[in-house]
């Protein structure tokens, strides 16, 4: 309750200020993109390329920071969980092969129920990210899909080092990270989206790795 009420105070912040920064930005953005372009600033094209690159990565800070926003719409639509996450395996398959880590798929049928595409699609490459980021390369990861009782369960399982007690317990909190270039955000959403689905999340780690579940109801 606690994670959920600092997740509400964050995304009232969020939608309040989000888009009278990007504006800004996105002006800077352009006259970057101009100045680019003319032959006589030839010479400080890394620079603009940098300082691009620099409000390319706010800005995606930015729209994950919006995505805690309480008031965010969310378009329901009864569908297959386990579809959701066969149409969106080829994207996380690609990326896996690039950091040198391998997916691997069991996905049981389960019930259909009403699930927001988009969001579900953030949900899982956040929560495929965050493993991947604990595995070391030649790593293996499982996702899983299956009935438990009257819920519908996604689980991502990595083989990483496990979580230790003392980060276990702020997982979710906004701007909190392990992570040398981490904004703190990614499991933020994550616990964002589930509550938005009437949903929970489970953790369970150990010396072996870590396994997040998602667990919707009928």
């Amino acid at each position: 309750m606690a994670r959920l009420q600092e997740l509400s105070l964050i995304g009232e912040v969020a939608a309040g200020i989000g888009h009278e920064v990007r504006n800004p930005m996105t002006t800077v953005r352009g006259y970057l993109q101009l100045l680019g372009s003319k032959e006589e600033f030839s010479k400080y094209n890394g620079q603009f390329a940098l300082m691009i690159d620099e409000l390319d990565r706010a800005n995606a800070i930015i729209t994950e920071f919006l995505s805690l926003a309480k008031d965010r719409v969310v378009e329901l639509n009864v569908q297959s969980l386990k579809e959701i996450v066969q149409n969106i395996f080829p994207l996380i398959q690609a990326d896996g092969l690039i950091s040198d880590k391998y997916i691997q798929l069991e996905l049981d049928e389960v019930e259909e129920i009403p699930l927001d595409k988009k969001e579900i699609h953030q949900l899982i490459l956040n929560l495929v990210l965050n493993g991947s980021q604990a595995m070391s390369p030649g790593g293996t990861m499982k996702i899983r899909t299956f009935m438990d009782k009257e819920e519908i369960v996604l689980s991502v399982e990595d083989d990483g080092k496990g979580i230790t007690p003392e980060v276990l317990g702020k997982i979710g909190t906004p701007f909190f990270t392990t992570k040398e270039y981490g904004t703190g955000l990614g499991l933020a959403v994550c616990y964002s989206i589930v509550a938005r689905h009437n949903a929970k999340i489970d953790i369970e780690t150990g010396p072996t790795g870590t396994t997040f579940f998602v667990r919707f109801k009928k």
